[in-house]
């Protein structure tokens, strides 16, 4: 088990793993070649949950006090939440 100290430089990590995440979800609906829209969709799947993952401790981090500069923020965040936080991508 990691153990990790809460403070502001591991959520701006955290939102930069997060960005990092968007654009690898975007990378691989538009660009990456699949042998079926099946295998991509796993894949998608599988990012996205990778990704959420992240966004919840991120904002269970926030939720506790933990501050961190807005520009840190991943691009994702800037656009209209849904439901917990979500970003429809």
């Amino acid at each position: 088990m990691q153990i990790r100290a809460d403070s502001k430089y591991h959520l701006k990590d955290l939102h930069q793993e997060i960005d990092f995440f968007d654009r690898k979800i975007a990378y691989c609906r538009d660009h990456e070649e699949f042998g079926s829209e099946a295998l991509r969709g796993t894949a998608l799947r599988k990012l996205a949950t990778k990704r959420q993952t992240l966004v919840n401790s991120a904002l269970e981090m926030a939720g506790r006090g933990i501050e961190c500069d807005p520009k840190y923020l991943p691009r994702s965040f800037s656009k209209a939440p849904t439901d917990k936080g979500e970003v429809a991508l």
